[in-house]
């Protein structure tokens, strides 16, 4: 089993928490756990319709960690992979999946699949892009 196919959970922190527009098409009865939950160590900008996730020392992003059903596991990772436009080691990737300790509501440090902006990405957003306040997407009262 080679680090692209661990069976960890997924941070999510946009579309695809519970609510968001993509929740019911890729996540809803596809998970065995779903818990709020916290990334240090990055920042959100605004995207088109979307949130882009950058690593940054003293950033914090609120979001869920899902916890994928076994059943169909590998399934379900592949088509966020194709939604999020990351191909493994692909060059022209918009997101690169990458494995990440995350800190559930409980303050237990779980390890976790996250899609960061990809290099090229978030090379432009550090410059020009528009920051989330509080890293919570979306902005949330």
């Amino acid at each position: 089993m080679t680090e692209d196919d661990a069976p960890l959970p997924v941070f999510v922190y946009g579309t695809l928490r519970r609510g968001g527009v993509n929740y019911d098409a890729f996540l809803r009865g596809r998970t065995a756990g779903e818990v709020p939950a916290l990334l240090a160590g990055a920042v959100l900008y605004e995207g088109p319709g979307y949130p882009f996730a950058v690593s940054a020392p003293a950033g914090e992003i609120r979001g869920e960690l899902m916890t994928l059903a076994p059943a169909g596991r590998a399934a379900v990772l592949a088509a966020l992979d194709e939604l999020e436009g990351h191909r493994p080691g692909g060059p022209g990737n918009l997101y690169d999946r990458v494995v990440r300790d995350v800190r559930t509501e409980r303050g237990e440090t779980v390890r976790a699949w996250v899609y960061l902006a990809a290099e090229r990405v978030a090379r432009r957003l550090r410059a020009e892009g528009v920051r989330v306040p509080g890293g919570d997407w979306p902005h949330r009262a």
